[in-house]
């Protein structure tokens, strides 16, 4: 439990924001004085230090110098900080066991101090410390303590800069090797936003802000872009870019903070003179299917005790037999065939290295009540969460790098390099959606179990895999009814039958397409 020092903190995120532009800390008062905590603001939202913090309200916390993660630790848990990365461990010491969450943002680092999103660090804190924190009034810490003394401010001389008088102040084009990053930098939450394609221009469209409309168009043609343009209106601002015939496909998304990327795909296929040698490389003729969790690492335990990992196996097993037996040009390839544990990373490696045109990652849900009237099944894409649900989901299946013996090796996944990856996967996409399309029709048409639809989460078990990728969670081991269905050999064979007709569609929707593209 946190110290008895701590009377109160009150707090309103929108008045220290705004203070946030011309103040580079926030004030703890004391009985002795005042304390200042280092705040940086990233995005327009304030990021306060760690360790600073923590000394402010009497918390123990290591700092590793060589990976520069901090470890806050309560009486009951410890709290494990990545700098640059928007996954925190969550240690239950009393329980023996641990808890991934994804913020909404990474934290950051400055000169060796880790910062965290001041939005997030009082809830945790809170919820560790099992003290509800009364949030009113102005933003100060009340402690008896004596006074410190003012740390420097955490600011590089270009981020001091005079608020704009535009909300969004330009762009950054990123090229990379299959299409281009775009970032809109917006001082301002927008309120909505849109995109669209005609004519080799893609415009994006957005609600109630203004933009420099001089800076955007500042910027030079690289990659797929061509040429800039953007104007303002009374009720919206638009930016266009003109693409090249290379262009593909486009979407927009939210980043941190205020700001949204735009991700501008290539071509999947080059056409070149020498098309039908390149026919070969892109043949289906290997599946990868990688049946989550096992060994050590046990999955999700159903209300009925059946193993999360037994039945990823059996439906694994079951479906690369039909695979081999209706399918003999094309080959299987498991990532594990048997009760024993395989690192996330190592999945993705199997699939590359043997050439895998499809990576199917099967598992199964849970909810945290036991029983649960959730049921049913989903099919995940990998892109970033767009709901807490898909993020919530995304944290339980990647918090298997616990078992890991060098899980840091995911530090540098952060919000932002994970839509870069997912961008990496772009070129996958229209395929990655098409299975889905199918796993859930045949889904729905056979199986009596619920169909949740497709979803997009941040799934690491994807990333390492550079081909068409899905991930199943084929039902919830914490309903009592798709627990009974799941651990039975009738509904893993149905399960199994279900994925393989898909697969066969797929096939010949694959190798069509792969026609007209070469």
């Amino acid at each position: 439990m946190m110290k008895k020092h701590l009377l109160y903190i009150f707090f309103i995120a929108y008045s220290f924001i705004a203070n946030a532009q011309v103040s580079n800390n926030f004030e703890i008062n004391t009985e002795g004085g005042i304390i200042y905590i280092p705040v940086y603001e990233r995005q327009g939202l304030p990021y306060v230090s760690v360790k600073h913090l923590a000394d402010a309200l009497r918390i123990n916390y290591y700092v590793n110098e060589q990976t520069g993660k901090v470890e806050l630790k309560f009486n009951d848990y410890n709290l494990k900080i990545t700098p640059k990365n928007p996954f925190i461990v969550i240690d239950y010491k009393s329980e023996g066991r641990k808890e991934v969450k994804q913020l909404p943002t990474s934290t950051y680092q400055f000169d060796g101090i880790v910062f965290i999103p001041l939005d997030y660090a009082l809830p945790l804190i809170e919820k560790l410390s099992g003290k509800k924190l009364p949030r009113t009034g102005k933003l100060k810490i009340a402690l008896n303590d004596k006074l410190q003394v003012p740390v420097d401010d955490p600011k590089t001389p270009e981020e001091k800069t005079t608020p704009s008088v535009f909300d969004v102040t330009g762009v950054t084009i990123d090229q990379k090797a299959n299409g281009t990053l775009i970032k809109i930098n917006s001082g301002t939450k927008i309120p909505g936003f849109s995109s669209s394609y005609n004519s080799g221009i893609i415009s994006v469209v957005l609600r109630n802000v203004k933009v420099d409309v001089e800076a955007i168009k500042k910027n030079a043609p690289i990659g797929l872009i061509k040429e800039i343009d953007a104007k303002n209106s009374d009720a919206y601002a638009e930016i266009k870019f003109k693409v090249s015939n290379e262009y593909s496909s486009s979407e927009i998304m939210k980043a941190d903070g205020n700001n949204l990327l735009l991700t501008i795909h290539n071509k999947v296929f080059v056409r070149n003179e020498n098309k039908n040698s390149h026919k070969e490389k892109w043949n289906m003729d290997v599946i990868v299917i990688d049946a989550g969790h096992g060994g050590k690492d046990g999955g999700a335990l159903g209300v009925n005790g059946t193993k999360e990992k037994d039945v990823n196996l059996a439906i694994a097993l079951k479906l690369g037999e039909r695979i081999k037996k209706n399918m003999q040009d094309v080959k299987v390839v498991y990532t594990r065939s048997g009760d024993y544990f395989v690192e996330l990373y190592k999945r993705g490696k199997i699939a590359n290295e043997k050439n895998g045109k499809l990576f199917i990652s099967i598992h199964c849900n849970s909810a945290k009540k036991k029983p649960s009237d959730a049921n049913g099944f989903e099919v995940y894409l990998l892109r970033p969460g767009r709901t807490k649900e898909a993020i919530a989901i995304a944290e339980v299946e990647n918090s298997v790098i616990e078992y890991e013996d060098n899980p840091n090796r995911y530090q540098q996944l952060t919000d932002e390099n994970f839509i870069l990856v997912s961008m990496a996967h772009s070129s996958y996409m229209k395929y990655s959606e098409k299975f889905s399309e199918l796993l859930k029709n045949h889904f729905s048409k056979k199986l009596s179990l619920a169909s949740r639809g497709v979803k997009q989460a941040g799934f690491y078990v994807l990333v390492g895999a550079s081909m068409p990728s899905v991930l199943i969670e084929t039902g919830f081991l914490s309903n009592n009814s798709d627990a009974k269905y799941l651990s039975s050999k009738k509904g893993q064979n149905e399960i199994a039958e279900s994925i393989f007709s898909a697969v066969k569609d797929y096939k010949l929707h694959y190798e069509k397409m792969m026609e007209s593209e070469l």
